[in-house]
């Protein structure tokens, strides 16, 4: 086959193909344009979802009229001079290929006047372009700014513009685009327009959260918690305020939902870097791990994040879209999301509010961004159908206690507040061994959390009171969270590994060779655990050794071995050495977390008026006790508001 240099179209083309997979590629291109020219105002219409018609209109600083023909000519830019800014991408648009690709695929139409100081009557003049044809400039009377108008989209491709998907998908992914980059930039306004009906309408602010709460639902508002980057060590040290430590090259701003609006996928999280919307693998795992244990695995948490960075510790030009970069340290970009969502987030009470319907009234339908909230309640917000539904919630629970022993309680807890100074102290129950203290956000803080106002329902539910009302607490799920903590204290702390307890005689248990090899394979990670298991036969596996905590916790060696093996073989839970950094943190979790679920007491457990007394402490001790390992909630609370509300007292 014969060398040869390609037509200039073609070129062209294949370049669209790269950076022009649907109308929203196209929108996405014009509109990083008008940014990137200084407008405070974009305008776009659609017609047809972007078929028919994408028109952009921006006040930008325009096109000079001898630069018309050069905008839509390839790799021809205004924004790079020297291969040394290359490395260091301030804009957001720098290839020069898009108008020349859109132009490749399409009928193309620039109009612009630009705004040159000293000159605010420059002519404006109009270029068209459509496939290899360029017409010469020609003069037409414009407001100052830049008209984009993109027509018949993949008219002499017909290979591409039969991948296009119904109207309505497609302007789907051009309102989601637009959203994102109006949600960055919100000291411009934006409109977006389908056919006849205004879809988006957003006026300019100074308040980035005042942006992101018009696009993400005035019913968020509530839920959505303010972080920021935390003040170096140094800082906190000195005791210098937040706002006057110097970022360094790097920071951090967004909002972080609460566990209770988490959303069936990540749609509703936006990661973007010094003004660009992207996609970013690390950054992702680091919001992800922030709400590691606050929300069930299958769930997602509403975040937007915006993070700052020299431009000279990032490279840009590792896509055709621009949509991912690479990081130089990938760690101290993922380090500073986590550290910050993190504290933002044990810092907040994370308690879901009981909503209770009025009977009478309807659910509507959320709009924007979003659902509803209150319309459309995540696994963790319990609605409970008017005041006799919350009544009759535990009645609706298998009884396994019949009824709750008024005057025994009371017995006891008068026996209780009869204990003065100088007596000896009650023996400690079991799950009330130390764990890790934290500070408690305010809104949990009670001066008596057990007092004689403490109900267990069914023997599985613990009814107390703070002070905003009536918190009502799943025992398995808080003495889980609890059992968690201390063992993940333990092991990522000081000790390293659980303390064990070595056996008379050892356990055999039955075992598959694929379990036989994996109990070799995960010999360091058992070990620190606690656990000792070896290959005992054929067709079994002796057990050594076992957790002195999950013995007092009368957790059966056997079967809870048997069940870690399973996991592991069916990929539930992961594989990795205590040297393997970057997933032993995960495994861990997982282990620890099987560990808690069994050590844990269970609902239909009776507990002692000291064990609750003791439980309910913890609550106000351990990290996340807002929720169990798994993001189950452990607590829900009905305010005394909702009361007042349901009694007619408002």
């Amino acid at each position: 086959m014969t060398i040869r240099k390609l037509p200039a179209l073609l070129v062209n083309q294949i370049a669209a193909g790269e950076v022009i997979d649907r109308p929203a590629s196209v929108v996405k291109e014009l509109v990083e344009n008008s940014l990137d020219a200084g407008a405070t105002q974009i305008d776009v219409l659609i017609e047809d979802g972007g078929r028919r018609l994408m028109r952009v209109r921006d006040n930008g600083t325009g096109i000079a009229v001898d630069e018309l023909t050069l905008a839509v000519a390839p790799h021809a830019t205004s924004k790079l001079d020297t291969p040394e800014q290359l490395g260091a991408i301030q804009t957001l648009g720098f290839r020069g290929e898009a108008l020349a690709s859109i132009a490749s695929v399409s009928r193309l139409r620039v109009t612009s006047r630009p705004t040159i100081a000293g000159s605010p009557s420059a002519a404006a003049a109009v270029i068209e372009a459509s496939g290899d044809d360029v017409s010469e400039p020609s003069p037409r009377a414009a407001a100052p700014g830049t008209v984009i108008e993109v027509r018949d989209l993949f008219f002499n491709t017909p290979a591409r513009r039969k991948f296009m998907r119904a109207s309505g998908t497609e302007f789907g992914h051009i309102h989601d685009m637009v959203t994102r980059m109006a949600m960055v930039h919100h000291g411009v306004s934006f409109t977006l327009t389908h056919g006849s009906r205004k879809v988006l309408e957003l006026s300019l602010t100074d308040e980035p959260r005042q942006r992101c709460i018009q696009l993400l639902g005035q019913e968020l508002e509530e839920a959505l918690l303010e972080f920021q980057s935390p003040p170096s060590r140094g800082a906190e040290e000195r005791g210098v305020d937040e706002a006057l430590v110097p970022t360094e090259q790097r920071s951090v701003w967004g909002l972080a939902g609460l566990p209770s609006i988490a959303r069936a996928t990540t749609k509703f999280q936006t990661l973007c870097l010094n003004g660009r919307p992207i996609r970013d693998r690390s950054l992702s795992h680091a919001v992800k791990e922030a709400y590691r244990g606050l929300i069930a695995p299958d769930r997602h948490p509403v975040v937007v994040v915006f993070l700052e960075m020299d431009p000279h510790l990032v490279d840009l030009n590792v896509h055709p879209t621009k949509a991912e970069v690479r990081f130089r340290d990938p760690n101290q970009a993922h380090g500073l999301v986590l550290t910050s969502l993190r504290q933002r987030l044990l810092g907040a009470d994370l308690t879901p509010t009981v909503r209770v319907p009025d009977a009478n009234s309807s659910s509507r339908q959320g709009t924007g961004f979003t659902q509803n909230a209150a319309t459309h309640p995540a696994p963790e917000h319990r609605t409970l159908a008017g005041t006799d539904g919350f009544v009759d919630h535990f009645g609706r629970t298998d009884p396994v206690q019949k009824g709750f022993q008024y005057q025994q309680v009371r017995a006891k807890l008068t026996q209780q507040d009869a204990h003065v100074d100088g007596q000896p102290e009650r023996q400690t129950p079991p799950l009330s061994e130390q764990a890790p203290h934290v500070q408690p956000p305010p809104s949990m803080r009670t001066t008596n959390p057990l007092g004689a106002n403490v109900l267990q329902v069914h023997n599985s539910y613990i009814v107390s009171e703070d002070d905003q009302g009536i918190v009502i607490v799943d025992q398995h799920a808080l003495h889980e969270r609890v059992m968690f903590e201390e063992l993940r204290s333990r092991v990522m702390g000081g000790d390293r590994k659980l303390q064990s307890q070595r056996l008379l005689m050892p356990i055999i248990i039955d075992a598959t060779p694929k379990h036989q090899a994996l109990v070799q394979e995960l010999a360091p990670l058992l070990e620190r655990l606690g656990i000792e298991a070896v290959p005992a036969g054929p067709k079994a596996i002796g057990i050594q050794s076992f957790p002195t905590f999950l013995f007092d916790r009368k957790v059966d060696p056997g079967s809870f071995t048997t069940d870690l093996l399973d996991r592991v073989e069916a990929g539930d839970v992961a594989t990795a050495t205590p040297t393997d950094s970057a997933t032993l943190e995960t495994v861990l979790h997982e282990v620890l977390d099987m560990m808690a679920c069994k050590a844990a007491v269970r609902a239909g457990d009776r507990m002692t008026p000291e064990e609750l007394e003791a439980l309910l402490a913890k609550r106000e001790q351990v990290e996340r006790s807002s929720s169990c390992p798994h993001g189950r909630p452990t607590s829900i609370r009905l305010s005394l508001r909702e009361l007042e509300k349901q009694f007619k007292r408002t």
